[in-house]
């Protein structure tokens, strides 16, 4: 245990005291470090360790990369949850994209992902209330919303909505049909 504070949570402490004159950058440090310290603790998942990932695991997994890469704050909140098959796996690709087009493109302070596991289906959605934009409008050689979000979605069976008003921000609204199978509580 000794050895694993020492190489997440001491090291962490220290980048913080280097850090003190980048607030911004202090915040995006702690918050990471307290979702692994969290995963570590409460779901016994060493850092780094994706054996085994679920859905919610997967959700997680983007807040954390997403903010650490591009440092605006990822609020995810998982209702239920379940194993990863490819149809899943497409599911979170697409909402990487569609969280880190928010977080580049929107202005927010915050970007929220919301995905709901259910039997016959899984939702997730991303929001932000930033400038919004219009869909019809993005240029064709730009393809995050056509190629990454919503083709990866269709080929899997699965459908992408994206609504988005000037002013008020975007909400992308993915949808993928799943194998029956029992939903297993949420751990977030």
């Amino acid at each position: 245990m000794a050895a694993r504070v020492h190489d997440s949570v001491l090291q962490t402490l220290a980048l913080i005291q280097r850090r003190a004159d980048d607030p911004q950058r202090v915040i995006q440090l702690a918050r990471a470090q307290e979702r692994e310290l969290r995963s570590w603790l409460f779901d016994g998942r060493a850092p780094g360790d994706q054996a085994g990932l679920t859905l919610a695991a997967g959700v997680r997994l983007i807040q954390q990369e997403v903010e650490a890469q591009h440092g605006v704050a990822v609020e995810a909140v998982t209702v239920g949850d379940c194993e990863l098959d490819d149809n899943l796996r497409a599911l979170l690709a697409a909402a990487r994209e569609a969280t880190i087009n928010a977080v580049k493109w929107s202005g927010a302070d915050v970007v929220s992902v919301f995905a709901e596991v259910e039997p016959a289906e899984v939702s997730l959605f991303v929001r932000d209330r930033g400038q919004g934009f219009d869909p019809a409008a993005v240029p064709a050689d730009r393809k995050g919303l056509a190629e990454s979000v919503h083709a990866r979605m269709v080929r899997r069976g699965g459908s992408a909505t994206v609504r988005s008003v000037r002013g008020e921000g975007t909400e992308v609204s993915l949808r993928m049909p799943r194998a029956a199978g029992e939903r297993q509580p949420s751990r977030a």
